[in-house]
C-alpha cells in the first residue's frame, strides 16, 4: 500500500500547531525533520506504521525544541530586528537649544545672589540648610531667594 506523504505531513503540521508550536513555518520545519530521520531510521529497521513513527518523531522534535527555547530563550533572526536610534531627532536638539538659551537669558536678567542661590539649589542640589551656610544668611532669605528664580524663570519662559 502506498502512503499519501503530502496527505501524512499536513495532518503532522496540523497536530503539531495544535500541541502549541509557535507557527506553521517552524511546524512544517519539525515534520521535514522527522522525515529524514524517519528515512534515516527505515534503512535500517524495518517500519511497519511509518505515518505513526513520523508523527512520534515530530512530536518529540518538537517537545525538544520547546524545552531548549525556554533554557537558552527565544531565537531573534537579524531581519526581526529594530534598531531603535535612542539619541533625540535633529528637531528635538534644535529645541532644546533654543529652549537653554532662553534660560541662559533669563539667569542674565536676574541679580548676580539670586542666580547663585538659584543654581546652587537646583543645578547643585544643595540644600537650602547648605546654601543659608554658605552665604551666611537665613533659610527664610534662602527661600526668598530660590521663589523670586523660579517665578522669574517661569515669567520669562511664558514671555519667549
Amino acid at each position: 500500500m502506498k502512503t499519501d506523504w503530502l496527505s501524512v505531513f499536513s495532518r503532522a503540521v496540523s497536530a503539531l500547531m495544535r500541541r502549541g508550536c509557535r507557527s506553521e513555518q517552524d511546524a512544517e520545519d519539525l515534520v521535514q525533520d522527522a522525515y529524514v530521520r524517519l528515512a534515516q531510521f527505515s534503512k535500517e529497521k524495518t517500519v511497519d506504521h511509518p505515518e505513526a513513527l513520523l508523527m512520534k518523531i515530530a512530536l518529540n522534535l518538537s517537545i525538544d525544541a520547546h524545552r531548549a527555547l525556554l533554557v537558552r530563550g527565544e531565537e531573534v533572526s537579524p531581519e526581526d530586528v529594530v534598531i531603535v536610534d535612542g539619541r533625540p531627532s535633529a528637531e528635538d536638539v534644535v529645541q532644546s537649544r533654543e529652549e537653554l538659551a532662553q534660560v541662559g537669558e533669563c539667569l542674565a536678567q536676574m541679580n548676580e545672589r539670586t542666580r547663585s542661590i538659584f543654581l546652587d539649589s537646583r543645578v547643585e542640589g544643595m540644600s537650602y540648610n547648605e546654601i543659608a551656610l554658605k552665604y551666611g544668611i537665613s533659610r527664610s532669605a534662602v527661600e526668598k531667594h530660590i521663589s523670586k528664580g523660579v517665578m522669574l524663570t517661569a515669567l520669562w519662559m511664558e514671555d519667549v
